[in-house]
């Protein structure tokens, strides 16, 4: 009976380290051929705010610079049916944390440019301003670069572990496509929002998406997508709406 015990209690054990190490990348599927350039279009919405959403009025101080009160933004918060847990944004470098900055592009407002230098994404505001959001990227992010289009995002998505996965890993064949994924949670890898990106109209296989890992923001580590904190996941996919132009430089 103890052998028994242990032994389930090891298989659970290497489950659980499998999907937790898969949670620092985050995408269904790493392609292996970097993005073509092609050219960029504008968005569909024009009249959207270029401020952040607004919520209940707060007085209390706000870090300098930034415009976001972040003892707010960062809180813990109910959405979908899920409890996304507060983010400990005092452990994070404050400058991967959502600030409205000056940035001065050639690229349309409300669109989306991720510097993979830097491990920032701006959402392109009008009159040289941006939305500034650190993010997690890959070992391989440097290597994509490029235009495409965010052509369509999903709140609290499925994430399906890769066949290639699944063959070094067995233990994570019940979150594959054909037993339909992992249901969506605050532990699903893909977070509690989605971006998917698209070229020439077919699926990259690359996501904009929330992490419950948050302290992969701001670093390169595995093989993955554009990882955000998942309050900032929220607010970004508030922001986008229709097919979004999208910069990887």
């Amino acid at each position: 009976m103890e052998q028994k015990i242990n032994s389930h209690l090891s298989r659970r054990s290497l489950l659980t380290l499998a999907i937790s190490s898969f949670l620092a990348a985050g995408c269904e599927q790493v392609p292996k051929t970097k993005l073509e350039v092609v050219a960029a279009t504008l968005p569909e919405n024009k009249n959207e705010t270029t401020t952040a959403p607004k919520t209940a009025k707060d007085n209390r101080p706000k870090p300098a610079g930034t415009g976001f009160a972040y003892d707010e933004i960062y809180a813990a918060l109910a959405d979908g049916g899920f409890d996304v847990p507060a983010v400990n944004y005092r452990a994070i470098d404050p400058q991967y944390l959502r600030q409205e900055v000056e940035y001065i592009t050639a690229e349309p407002a409300y669109s989306i440019v991720v510097d993979t230098n830097e491990r920032f994404l701006y959402w392109v505001l009008p009159r040289g301003r941006a939305i500034r959001y650190g993010v997690g990227l890959g070992t391989q992010g440097r290597s994509w670069k490029g235009r495409a289009v965010v052509q369509w995002k999903q709140k609290w998505p499925r994430w399906k572990a890769p066949d290639d996965m699944i063959a070094r890993n067995p233990e994570l064949k019940p979150y594959g496509v054909e037993a339909g994924g992992m249901a969506p949670g605050p532990r699903n890898p893909l977070g509690a929002r989605a971006m998917y990106i698209f070229q020439n109209g077919k699926d990259t296989l690359y996501r904009i998406h929330g992490s419950p890992s948050w302290r992969t923001i701001g670093k390169n580590s595995s093989s993955g997508c554009v990882r955000m904190l998942m309050q900032d996941a929220i607010d970004l996919y508030d922001r986008v709406k229709g097919k979004t132009p999208l910069l990887v430089i």
